[in-house]
């Protein structure tokens, strides 16, 4: 890694230029942006980011051959209003991130992933001044991404985001779509051809996520251990694991289990609270945003991995990243019975009736009583991420995207005068 603390002089790259914008998290933590970049990188393609800052994350820095630009995130408080000025802030910082991107080196390519459905103007800003494709990358269905945070809430909010969705829709020369479902939403609402929209799940790199050995102090001092990985938002079901831990330890005596929950998100802090006010500080271990070797240990030492995502109108048909992530450290996972869950993880997983906290206990309890179906669903998993759902599986389609758009990538290197900005940015 490098970082940009100073311009640095830059040499002209190997191929095109291809800028990725993403909001919602920052890189490398959004893996499936991490992946692209590093397939794209691999391709001969040079690659640039603009994203949010982390925490001590420097606004220009270099990682692994991949230019980042970062911005300070919006600190806004929710709701309707809170989301609106967060987008109008997050529009205005990555333009102007993006005009030095372009600075330093015209891009070929666009590729803006969401939520939130806000960067269309720029897809065709800089097609009109550079000839410039634009990709979306469709990581939520952000009209029912407010159905699901806000279901009692006015419809003209709604309205506005399937106006959003349509001109991105309409901008894209082509839509990268993380699942079939979100396919058919292209195709229907987007009123794409069937030509440009290609499926690329985020699948989990089955290289670096392997089960490795146990860290026995991480069940802290009990039998089982069941972990949770992923954001902590409104939609994401966490206090579903925070209730059915109440109801296994308080209300049918189980004091053989350890909850790890790791992640951070809107939510973190009245979760944290929810599971003092149940006095499971004991039993619940909530570690916030964790490096990733943590991560390998805990999932490496867990019996199952929890995907507590109620049934709404997102998740019903979204790919759960941490179900895939558990299977591929050969875990079996608990889950509700959703439509893309059950496409994602198949037979590696015990589904449980949608939103029924009860049940979702029950389950968790059930299958830690089954040792020998745990490591059944267990290597099931792990075969199926190996076979099917891993990153290398995928990879070849996603790169293919930007082949069919540019040519391959070393054929078209953008060596004009004033392409490259000897200075840096």
């Amino acid at each position: 890694m490098v970082t940009a603390g100073q311009p640095q002089s830059l040499t002209v790259a190997r191929g095109p230029h291809v800028l990725i914008i993403v909001q919602n998290l920052p890189v490398p933590f959004d893996r499936r942006v991490w992946l692209e970049c590093n397939a794209l990188l691999a391709a001969g393609y040079e690659v640039s980011v603009v994203c949010p800052k982390a925490p001590g994350d420097p606004a220009l820095e270099v990682i692994d051959g991949i230019t980042v630009y970062k911005y300070a995130p919006y600190q806004g408080k929710g709701g309707t209003v809170g989301f609106l000025v967060e987008y109008l802030y997050s529009f205005g910082a990555t333009a102007w991130l993006t005009l030095k991107a372009w600075r330093r080196r015209r891009f070929a390519v666009l590729q803006a992933c969401n939520p939130p459905d806000i960067f269309w103007p720029l897809g065709l800003f800089f097609r009109l001044i550079g000839g410039t494709r634009f990709v979306f990358d469709h990581h939520d269905l952000c009209p029912e991404l407010y159905e699901s945070r806000f279901p009692d809430g006015a419809r003209a909010p709604y309205w506005g985001l399937r106006a959003l969705e349509w001109c991105t829709f309409q901008s894209a020369s082509r839509v990268i779509s993380t699942n079939e479902s979100y396919r058919q939403v292209a195709l229907r609402r987007g009123r794409k051809s069937a030509e440009e929209v290609t499926v690329t799940r985020t699948g989990p790199d089955a290289d670096r996520l392997q089960r490795q050995p146990e860290s026995s102090e991480l069940r802290r001092g009990r039998r089982f251990l069941v972990a949770y990985l992923g954001v902590m938002g409104p939609q994401d079901g966490v206090d579903i694991v925070v209730r059915a831990a109440e109801t296994i330890v308080k209300g049918w005596g189980r004091r053989d289990i350890s909850f790890t929950l790791m992640g951070g998100g809107d939510c973190f802090e009245d979760l944290v609270k929810l599971r003092d006010e149940l006095g499971l500080q004991d039993v619940v271990e909530f570690t916030g945003r964790v490096p990733d070797d943590l991560v390998s240990r805990v999932l490496s030492t867990a019996d199952l991995g929890l995907s507590p995502d109620p049934k709404n109108p997102l998740n019903d048909v979204s790919t759960m990243n941490k179900t895939m992530e558990y299977m591929a450290f050969g875990l079996p996972s608990v889950a509700f019975d959703l439509v893309e869950t059950r496409v994602s993880a198949g037979e590696a997983a015990v589904y449980a009736t949608p939103n029924s906290e009860e049940d979702f206990a029950h389950a968790i309890v059930d299958l830690l009583a089954d040792e020998p179906r745990r490591r059944t669903m267990g290597a099931l998993a792990r075969r199926r991420v190996e076979d099917e759902l891993a990153w290398s599986h995928q990879r070849e389609g996603y790169v293919e995207v930007f082949a069919d758009l540019l040519g391959p990538a070393g054929a078209t290197a953008d060596v004009s005068p004033g392409a490259v900005s000897p200075t840096g940015v």
